[in-house]
């Protein structure tokens, strides 16, 4: 059966001593808005599998900021192997991958050692303790409908602004492609570089969209004369030719 909710050994809220016993949602409210489309990622200061790390040490770089929720299940486990495998291109095209589960930095550590045990598979990447859960609500990764005491799986794609450029959420019971999540950052970055837009289902290499024509006589034109348009609003080109055409 699969791991439906992926938490079911779990114990929920977390009690903390210094807040005295209290739930912690009493002493880290939820906040009222969640991370909207090219608008600043939530910052944060956390502790992860690899030190300190704070959304201010990415700038520079894309991330993908994604959580599971827990360790030591088998979904969670079959989604860090495929981003392990996938690290070096993910480096290659200057995007950092960050994990987050709300456990501690000792569970992520001895799930990590498991899998490279088990699956002779190492994780690269830091995994964020989020205990209290800041970092999780602040980036609406708590869905009550599904857990209040775990995240679902939630993917950020964050650009070198620390600006929010794409958002997933599924379900506990079901995994995520890794290779979707790739590609998206792959067509983010190309759209960003050339100005254009990208097809459904478009890798790198395939021809892009050329952007719809501003004025009436641009759509004439490209209605008439080109020969990489179906219609004047449907225009696909190698990236190359794109760009020219875009100038």
């Amino acid at each position: 059966m699969a791991d439906q909710n992926c938490d079911n050994n779990r114990v929920a809220p977390r009690q903390s001593s210094a807040s005295n016993g209290h739930n912690l949602d009493s002493a880290y409210p939820k906040p009222t808005s969640f991370p909207r489309l090219n608008e600043p990622a939530p910052d944060f200061q956390a502790v992860t599998t690899q030190g300190s790390a704070k959304l201010a040490d990415y700038l520079g770089r894309w991330l993908v900021l994604f959580s599971h929720p827990s360790d030591f299940t088998p979904v969670c486990t079959t989604e860090f192997i495929a981003f392990a495998k996938a690290h070096p291109r993910f480096q290659a095209i200057e995007c950092d991958l960050l994990g987050l589960s709300i456990d501690s930095v000792s569970s992520h550590i001895a799930w990590v050692r498991n899998i490279k045990e088990k699956f002779d598979v190492a994780i690269p990447f830091p995994i964020i303790e989020d205990l209290t859960m800041q970092v999780a609500h602040a980036y609406g990764m708590v869905q009550p409908g599904a857990s209040d005491t775990s995240a679902v799986r939630a993917v950020f794609v964050i650009d070198t602004e620390s600006k929010v450029r794409a958002m997933l959420y599924y379900p506990m019971s079901n995994g995520r492609s890794v290779a979707e999540i790739l590609r998206l950052v792959q067509a983010l970055q190309t759209t960003d570089r050339h100005k254009v837009a990208t097809p459904e289902g478009w890798t790198p290499g395939a021809k892009v969209m050329v952007p719809p024509p501003k004025t009436v006589a641009e759509a004439d034109r490209r209605g008439r004369e080109d020969a990489g348009c179906t219609d004047w609003y449907f225009c696909q080109r190698k990236v190359e030719d794109a760009v020219a055409a875009v100038r």
